[in-house]
C-alpha cells in the first residue's frame, strides 16, 4: 500500500512523476479520391494513408502537494518523428476537406444572408476551394492560410486564433491542464483519482450533470486491488470522462492482467443510451458531437472507422472496413497495482460537412459526417522496467508462496516428532 502512494518515498512515485513507458503516437489520415464528385453530391470515396508515427515523451512539472491529500502538476507531451516506423514522410501531400472553409460554412449556416455572402465572396477572392492538397505536416502542425483572418474580419469572435491552422497544433509541446490528483496517503482507494481539472470540479460543455462529471484517474494509474468490474478517467482531448469495461483476465510478458475496453454505449446517442442525452445534440449512434468543446466547429468522435456505431455512418462513404483488432481500444492493468502494462486508446475525428445555401464554394454536398483522421496513443511497459516489475509483483510473491508451503511441511514432523518427545518424558 505504501509503495502504490504518491508519495516521494514510494516505489512508484519515479515511474508516476516520469513515465518510463515508451509511448508512441499512430496517426492514420482519410484521403479523398473523389473531391470533384463529392462536390456534385456523390459518395466520398476515401483511402487510408499512414501510420505517421511519432515517438511521445510526457513530462510532469510544477508537481505541487497540498494539505488536502492531493498534488497537482502539469504534464507536456512532446512528439518526435519516426520514420523508420512510418508508412509515409510528413512532406507527402493528401487531399482532405477544407477544414477551416467547411467548418466555418455550417458554422454560419443560420446566420443571416449577407453574412454568407460576404464569407462567399471572401472565399472566392481568396480562391479557397472546399478541398485542399496539403502536406501531413502541414496538416498536423499548421500551415498560414488568409482565410482564418478573413473569417475574424468578417465574422468576430468566430475563430479564437489568428494566422495559422493545424489539427495538432495545440497537441505538442503543450501540457493538457492542471490535474489535482488524490495521493493517496490517508484512503488507498482514492490514489490517483482527480479531484479538480483547471480548477474545475465539474465541466461545463455538456447539457447534463452527469456528463459534466470529472470522473477516474487522469488515466496514467487506478488504485490498487481493482476489481474485474469497470474503470473511469477523464480525457481533456475528449472534453469528457469515460468509461472502460473489464473483458477478460490475461498476462502481459507474465505479469497478470485485467484487460478493459470500450463498451458499445460509449459514443451512443440519447435515444440507444439516455444517460448520454446530456452529450447532444445527437446523430447517429458511435459518434459524439464536440462542437462544444471545439469552437463550436461541427467536429465529432468516434471509434476508428466508425467501430460500434451505427451501419449508416460506414455505409455514407466509401473506404471504410471496421474491426474489433484493429480499431477497438484497451487497457490492459495490472489489477493488484492499478499500473498499466499495455494499453492502446484510439479516436477518431470527423467533421460534418453539407451544402450549404449562400456558400457556393460548398457545391451540392450532402450531409455527412466526413472521417478526416484517427489516431492510436500506445504503450507497453518493457525492458528493466518490466523486469523490475516481473521480480517484484511476480516472481518473489511465487518464491514466497512456495516457501510458505515448504515450511508448511517442514513444520508438521517437527510438531509431530515434539509431541512424541513431549510424550515419552510424561
Amino acid at each position: 500500500l505504501q509503495n502504490v502512494r504518491i508519495d516521494p518515498s514510494s516505489i512508484s512515485f519515479q515511474m508516476w512523476k516520469d513515465i518510463p513507458v515508451p509511448f508512441y503516437l499512430s496517426v492514420h489520415f482519410f484521403e479523398v479520391l473523389n473531391p470533384k464528385q463529392v462536390l456534385r453530391g456523390e459518395k466520398p470515396v476515401l483511402r487510408q494513408r499512414g501510420p505517421y508515427v511519432y515517438r511521445e515523451y510526457r513530462v510532469k512539472t510544477n508537481i505541487t502537494f497540498h494539505d488536502n491529500d492531493t498534488v497537482s502538476f502539469l504534464e507536456y507531451r512532446h512528439l518526435f518523428f519516426q520514420p523508420d516506423l512510418s508508412n509515409g514522410t510528413e512532406d507527402e501531400y493528401i487531399v482532405v476537406p477544407n477544414i477551416m472553409l467547411m467548418g466555418a460554412a455550417v458554422m454560419v449556416e443560420k446566420l443571416p444572408n449577407f453574412v454568407k455572402l460576404l464569407l462567399s465572396g471572401a472565399l472566392a477572392s481568396l480562391k479557397q476551394e472546399a478541398f485542399m492538397n496539403r502536406t501531413v505536416g502541414e496538416i498536423m502542425w499548421g500551415y498560414e492560410d488568409p482565410l482564418i483572418d478573413a473569417i475574424n474580419m468578417i465574422i468576430p469572435g468566430l475563430l479564437p486564433f489568428k494566422g495559422k491552422f493545424g489539427l495538432f497544433m495545440d497537441f505538442n509541446n503543450s501540457d493538457s491542464g492542471l490535474f489535482t490528483v488524490n495521493t493517496g496517503m490517508n484512503d488507498i482507494s482514492q490514489v490517483h483519482m482527480v479531484d479538480s481539472w483547471n480548477g474545475l470540479k465539474k465541466v461545463d460543455y455538456w447539457r447534463s450533470s452527469q456528463c459534466n462529471m470529472i470522473n477516474g484517474t487522469a488515466g496514467e494509474m487506478w488504485p490498487p486491488f481493482m476489481s474485474p468490474t469497470s474503470l473511469q478517467f477523464y480525457s481533456p482531448d475528449a472534453c469528457r470522462s469515460m468509461t472502460l469495461v473489464y473483458e477478460q483476465a490475461g498476462q502481459f510478458q507474465g505479469v497478470p492482467t485485467y484487460r478493459f475496453v470500450a463498451p458499445k454505449t460509449l459514443f451512443a446517442n440519447g435515444t440507444d443510451y439516455p444517460p448520454n442525452e446530456g452529450f447532444c445534440p445527437c446523430l447517429q449512434s458511435g459518434i459524439q458531437n464536440v462542437s462544444t468543446c471545439r469552437f463550436n466547429a461541427p467536429m465529432f468522435i468516434s471509434h476508428p472507422h466508425f467501430y460500434n456505431a451505427d451501419p449508416s455512418l460506414v455505409n455514407a462513404v466509401e473506404g471504410l472496413h471496421p474491426s474489433k483488432e484493429q480499431h477497438g481500444l484497451f487497457l490492459d492493468v495490472h489489477p493488484m497495482t492499478g499500473i498499466p502494462m499495455n494499453c492502446s486508446i484510439k479516436l477518431q475525428l470527423n467533421l460534418y460537412i453539407k451544402h450549404v445555401s449562400g456558400i457556393i464554394q460548398t457545391g451540392q454536398i450532402k450531409p455527412v459526417v466526413l472521417p478526416l483522421l484517427w489516431f492510436a496513443e500506445s504503450g507497453s511497459i518493457e525492458g528493466s522496467v518490466l523486469k523490475q516489475f516481473y521480480t517484484n509483483l511476480v516472481l518473489l510473491p511465487l518464491v514466497l508462496e512456495y516457501l510458505q508451503y515448504i515450511l508448511l511441511g517442514l513444520s508438521v514432523p517437527l510438531i509431530v516428532s515434539a509431541a512424541l518427545l513431549m510424550a515419552r518424558r510424561k
